[in-house]
């Protein structure tokens, strides 16, 4: 797949994808602006035409992960449910005909986010 970014969201507390999980992807430059913003599907991916490279240019990016939300309704309770909120990720596009994947793991206590293959 050539361009484009994809969001993938896990719990990988308890092994599954983060199916529900509202995330936003904004441009920062010139001026900050959303270009994508849903929930994240079954397999834990976000269905946006940004996943094939529409509307994305070169410069800086932010994801934002509703995760707190998400834990919520995903039954966790007490600390569990109310350590993480929204977890933000910037990251720069440089090549326009690479394609980012953005992994995004998760426990309720911690969060990695990378660029994934």
């Amino acid at each position: 797949m050539a361009g484009g970014i994809s969001i993938h969201g896990v719990d990988v507390a308890r092994g599954v994808a983060a199916q529900g999980m509202r995330v936003e992807l904004h441009a920062l430059t010139p001026n900050r602006r959303l270009l994508a913003a849903g929930e994240l599907g079954a397999n834990g991916q976000l269905d946006h035409p940004t996943v094939r490279g529409d509307g994305i240019e070169a410069g800086p990016h932010e994801v934002l992960f509703h995760v707190g939300d998400w834990l919520r309704a995903a039954g966790y309770a007490g600390e569990q449910a109310r350590f993480l909120d929204i977890v933000p990720f910037r990251f720069v596009v440089t090549d326009l005909d690479r394609h980012l994947h953005l992994p995004f793991k998760f426990t309720p206590y911690g969060v990695s986010l990378f660029l994934g293959v």
